[in-house]
């Protein structure tokens, strides 16, 4: 960097011979060196301890994490088995954990009304001016039952709207309560209008013209009226709810997703099967269990693996760190950790119940006949401490790696975690701070040493003229 002094030096030709910038630049290196090196040196040491104590609050994070993925969507949760396939889907939500099995006979589908209205020229062709008011209820027979919750739906009808332009106010004034579309066939344009599944959501059409009296010809909006006593249009398909027998007692259901069944799980019907019953059942997760306690008591091993190398009294990052001392104090006292609080009786509610054993260097094992008694005295109350609820392994585990990971907590992994990166950020700082200081120096030192190279070129002058001036009276002496 060329600054005022040096550019002075460089014009009065260096006198001194010394370089002076480098002189400078040399000293104020050397006067900060010291502190400089010190800090470099501690923020290596504090860059490894992030480093660990991240890797350590990551291996118990992500424990927490894999194992809720695999209670909500991997091998524990509970796979249904239907005997007859077509007859419906089975969905189990997570969280619940149905069991045993069950008879299914689906005796009828729920369907929506399907109305397919009078024919007209073209989709194009008026429909005639007024009011068409859409009604929802119930049909029986010829009759129709208003539903006294459901409001009416009025739709204005220009004496320019088409049968298409009629359709798309249908959809967007019923909020999708029913879908109308025009469909060209042999006999013309037809409205066809197709409602929600459910025997509640069948739907009349009251058509109002301003022609007085109406002509119920085509053109006018009363060609298109429907009422179930009526001879316009036609009744495709009326509503009505799903019915089914579940373990031979009677169910209905307005649509064909039916929810709230014993032990949470969902149908999606698809088919009947009338005097056929199928057979549903949830097959006993014990194979699961076993096989993600085992990879559990693995994934916690490796942890305490990485803890007697990070936490290593001596060489270890974290040797005399509270945080790791603290996740070593927790990890021993994980077997005796309540999953269950509200377990009965001799039910499992500790993680040692499910066969997890602490050995004496402090790794872990599973005790598979512990787990194996569990299972067969109380297996419901196994499977359920294998759901995502507020309470079982996962929440268990959750709480944990939360406890563990508290910035808050100075005495946590998370406490020292963000202690470290504070005087990491606090090392940054004081390094940029020296570097400030030490250029401020350079520049002092550089401006005192141009002024001295100055001096000592004055006095070079000064030294060269009185030569000068000795040697001419010499001369004239001789």
């Amino acid at each position: 960097m060329t600054t005022s002094g040096s550019s002075i030096i460089s014009a009065l030709g260096a006198g001194s011979g010394i370089d002076f910038i480098k002189l400078a630049s040399d000293i104020a290196a050397a006067s900060f060196a010291a502190q400089r090196d010190q800090i470099t040196s501690r923020q290596t040491a504090l860059k490894a301890q992030v480093s660990a104590a991240g890797q350590l609050r990551g291996a118990i994070t992500g424990l927490a994490s894999a194992l809720g993925d695999r209670v909500r969507n991997g091998d524990l949760a509970p796979k249904p088995e239907l005997g007859n396939a077509a007859v419906a889907r089975v969905t189990v939500p997570p969280g619940t954990s149905p069991r045993g099995s069950y008879s299914l006979e689906v005796t009828q589908l729920a369907q929506g009304q399907t109305l397919v209205s009078r024919a007209l020229a073209t989709r194009d062709t008026p429909v005639g001016e007024g009011t068409l008011t859409l009604r929802f209820g119930t049909v029986a027979g010829a009759s129709f039952t208003a539903d006294a919750a459901r409001a009416a739906v009025p739709i204005a009808v220009t004496s320019t709207d088409t049968l298409a332009s009629l359709a798309t106010k249908i959809n967007q004034a019923s909020g999708g309560a029913v879908n109308a579309y025009v469909a060209t066939g042999p006999n013309g344009a037809q409205l066809v209008m197709k409602g929600r599944e459910g025997a509640a959501s069948c739907f009349v059409l009251e058509a109002a013209s301003v022609n007085d009296p109406a002509d119920d010809v085509p053109g006018d909006l009363s060609y298109l009226g429907w009422n179930p006593a009526s001879s316009g249009g036609e009744l495709r398909a009326t509503a009505r709810d799903a019915a089914f027998r579940l373990d031979t007692v009677p169910m209905t259901s307005p649509t064909n997703r039916v929810t709230g069944l014993p032990g949470g799980f969902n149908l999606n019907l698809t088919a009947t099967n009338v005097g056929a019953p199928t057979t549903l059942s949830f097959a006993s997760g014990s194979a699961a269990i076993a096989s993600v306690m085992g990879d559990f008591v693995a994934a916690l091993n490796d942890i305490v693996g990485q803890i007697n190398q990070l936490a290593a009294p001596v060489g270890g990052e974290l040797g005399n760190d509270p945080g790791a001392r603290e996740l070593r104090r927790d990890l021993g006292g994980l077997a005796s950790r309540v999953v269950m609080p509200g377990a009965v009786g001799s039910e499992p509610r500790t993680l040692g119940d499910l066969g997890l054993a602490l050995n004496r260097d402090g790794t872990f094992r599973l005790d598979s006949a512990r787990l194996n008694r569990s299972l067969e005295a109380s297996p419901d109350a196994v499977a359920a401490m294998f759901t995502a609820g507020i309470n079982g392994v996962f929440a268990t585990m959750d709480r944990f790696a939360r406890e563990n990971s508290l910035t808050a907590d100075p005495s946590s992994l998370g406490g020292s975690l963000k202690r470290y990166e504070t005087q990491l950020a606090s090392s940054d700082a004081r390094l940029a701070k020296i570097a400030e200081q030490q250029d401020a120096l350079r520049t002092r030192l550089t401006r005192e040493f141009t002024a001295s190279e100055r001096r000592v070129s004055a006095s070079q002058s000064t030294l060269s003229f009185l030569r000068q001036q000795v040697d001419i009276w010499s001369a004239r002496d001789r």
